[in-house]
């Protein structure tokens, strides 16, 4: 499916709809192509055991969860 910038905006119900048959849509600004809309896939289930975040904290810590999250942070807040 072809779509403009204006029919994502007046008719963004049909582009869902093409998604959600699997097709691409590809995006058109002043007829030219600037991007492709492809479908995600099968949504999949995922368990809380398979993030990688369980099982971070370990028990024999005496950090608090705030305090072990900053220090997973703390690189990211350096840079600034």
């Amino acid at each position: 499916m072809k779509a403009t910038v204006v029919d994502l905006r007046y008719k963004m119900n049909d582009v869902l709809k093409a998604l959600d048959r699997n097709e691409k849509v590809t995006v058109l600004y002043r007829g030219k192509v600037k991007g492709v809309l492809i479908p995600s896939g099968q949504k999949r289930n995922i368990k809380i055991i398979d993030h990688p975040f369980f099982g971070m904290f370990s028990q024999d810590s005496d950090k608090s969860v705030l305090d072990e999250l900053n220090d997973l942070r703390k690189p990211r807040y350096d840079d600034i």
